[in-house]
């Protein structure tokens, strides 16, 4: 009986790790997980820096607001580019970029030249590399693993080391706050990209030939019509802007909900930004290990409720263990639909307009943040950081009720597309047989 547990455990472990059968994926794997807890910790050095020069949480949302406009403005354009370069090598020029982006930010702070023109204009330049790296990053999976079986899988470990980098990065930028100067964050962050980049040249990529090109106005026209055009796209979409609009600001407002509300330093801040990132390490636990992609939208609306029901609980917090608690919950939700979205999205959209799909996914993810951070900004200048994430937190929970009341009308337009694609082939011969009779009734 032993034995056959240890055979069951370590079934159950390949299956969470399948998409490591592919060496390209586990190059990338390795490199982000080093880089992306170097970014988390530069995000919570860079709101600890500002809120510290400025003391104004309108200023806090306003230089954000900075560096995520061109995820709105840039990533749909930035699509269009991603569906007609070469994505391994674009990846590789954008890694650099922000390597040298982040170098800069630790020159400008360890030589005392900070200012607040100088971190909108670093974090604009972020802004616009971070634009075409994001799109293009999501594209690749699909070059590293295939678009069948282990797609899914893929995805949900691409999710489990950014929500790994969310967990670590904070903790160590809280400890790094308390003991060093803000710049050597920026410095470690900048020394991070270096395994990210080794990874991507190690790696072994099929050259593939470049489509025709149409102009890139009819390529970006052509992709905001697919995707708004085909239901299930367009609510995945709609719903990820409505929670990144209203409910994604409130990791903005940290820096002012551990000074102001529980009466903290950059420790408490460090704290109240792991504790998302260990809920969300939860939640993409629990998607690698899903079997299938079926039940992917009663997911998507159970996260959007989750995270909504707990941006709610940590308005109404006022002591540091409720609101850890509460901000647990907030990452759960938020990865397990963030996560499933893009899942959804990456089985469901064609090839050759995976690009420009992702792009606006991007956009609807981060894009909408600015609007959100300078909307939050200026709500918690009135209203408290509080009240700001109680309207969030309903805002969310009435967009996830909608979604799910359209789950039933949706799922029959995703089902072929997943049985085509060799996702769910189980049912593959049901829906074939199911399509026969619809013709033959027809005729």
């Amino acid at each position: 009986m032993m034995e056959r547990g240890n055979k069951d455990d370590l079934g159950g472990l390949r299956l969470m790790v399948r998409a490591f059968r592919h060496r390209n994926f586990r190059l990338y794997f390795s490199g982000q997980s080093v880089s992306l807890v170097g970014t988390w910790v530069q995000q919570i050095a860079l709101g600890w820096t500002i809120y510290q020069l400025t003391h104004s949480s309108f200023l806090l949302g306003l230089v954000s607001f900075a560096g995520q406009l061109p995820l709105f403005i840039v990533t749909p354009f930035a699509g269009v580019l991603v569906d007609r370069w070469n994505r391994h090598r674009t990846l590789i020029v954008t890694q650099t970029l922000s390597m040298f982006q982040a170098l800069a930010l630790a020159l400008v702070v360890s030589t005392h030249t900070l200012q607040v023109w100088n971190l909108i204009a670093l974090n604009l330049l972020a802004g616009i590399i971070l634009a075409i790296d994001l799109p293009a990053r999501q594209s690749f999976i699909v070059e590293m693993v295939g678009s069948g079986r282990d797609l899914p899988n893929a995805v949900a470990l691409n999710a489990f080391i950014i929500n790994g980098g969310r967990t670590l990065g904070p903790a160590i930028a809280g400890l790094l706050l308390t003991l060093v100067s803000p710049a050597v964050c920026f410095y470690l962050n900048a020394i991070s990209y270096l395994p990210v980049i080794a990874a991507l040249y190690a790696m072994h990529v099929k050259k593939t030939a470049p489509a025709v090109q149409a102009s890139a106005l009819h390529d970006l026209l052509e992709g905001v019509r697919y995707s708004m055009g085909f239901p299930p796209i367009r609510a995945v979409l709609l719903l990820v802007a409505l929670v990144s609009l209203l409910g994604m600001p409130y990791a903005v407002l940290m820096p002012v909900f551990a000074g102001e509300v529980l009466h903290g330093g950059p420790h408490t801040l460090g704290l109240l930004m792991t504790a998302p990132g260990v809920g969300a390490l939860v939640g993409t636990i629990y998607l690698a290990s899903r079997k299938t992609v079926l039940g992917a939208g009663v997911r998507v609306a159970v996260g959007a409720t989750v995270f909504g029901a707990g941006l709610i609980a940590v308005g109404l917090a006022h002591s540091l263990v409720i609101a850890l608690l509460a901000l647990g919950f907030v990452g759960l939700g938020m990865i397990v639909q963030l996560a499933t979205s893009n899942i959804v999205l990456q089985t469901i959209v064609d090839d050759d307009k995976r690009g420009r799909v992702m792009s606006l996914y991007t956009m609807a993810v981060m894009g909408m943040t600015p609007f959100g951070s300078i909307l939050g900004g200026a709500l918690a200048h009135h209203l408290g950081v509080p009240t700001t994430f109680l309207l969030g937190g309903v805002v969310c929970l009435g967009g996830a009720l909608l979604f799910a009341t359209r789950i039933r009308t949706l799922q029959p337009m995703v089902l072929p597309i997943y049985a085509r694609k060799g996702i769910i082939p189980e049912i593959a011969t049901g829906l074939q047989s199911a399509s026969s009779l619809l013709r033959s009734e027809r005729e």
